[in-house]
């Protein structure tokens, strides 16, 4: 079993807590300069901070969403987290609460990828 480096953790929750916050600049200074990120609710990816910028005013002028983390689990190259996405319209209607993987590639204490990911099966 892989360790699961504190800072790694603590890396990662505070993406989560930045981006709950809507603080575009602090989620973006855990992040390397091309960093990947999913147009989740659009498909594909955006690369490097301004377009993750761009995604996400885009984003959160046409949704709401909320993203708390469960669980981390460590695995080579980075890790997956277990998450409930609670996804609410402009109006405050929820449109999307399920649970979905979250797979991070972390570099030189950064996030360099982030992808959804299919959660694995319960043994």
């Amino acid at each position: 079993m892989l360790n699961q480096p504190a800072s790694e953790i603590e890396l990662l929750r505070a993406a989560y807590a930045a981006f709950n916050a809507r603080d575009i600049n602090a989620a973006l200074a855990l992040m390397t300069a091309d960093v990947a990120w999913p147009r989740a609710f659009k498909g594909g990816f955006v690369r490097g901070h301004e377009e993750v910028r761009a995604y996400w005013t885009e984003q959160w002028s046409e949704i709401d969403p909320h993203v708390e983390p469960s669980a981390f689990h460590p695995e080579e190259g980075g890790f997956w987290s277990m998450c409930t996405p609670v996804v609410r319209d402009q109006a405050g209607s929820v449109v999307a609460d399920e649970h979905v993987g979250h797979r991070f590639t972390i570099d030189r204490g950064l996030i360099q990828v982030m992808d959804v990911c299919s959660l694995p099966s319960s043994s």
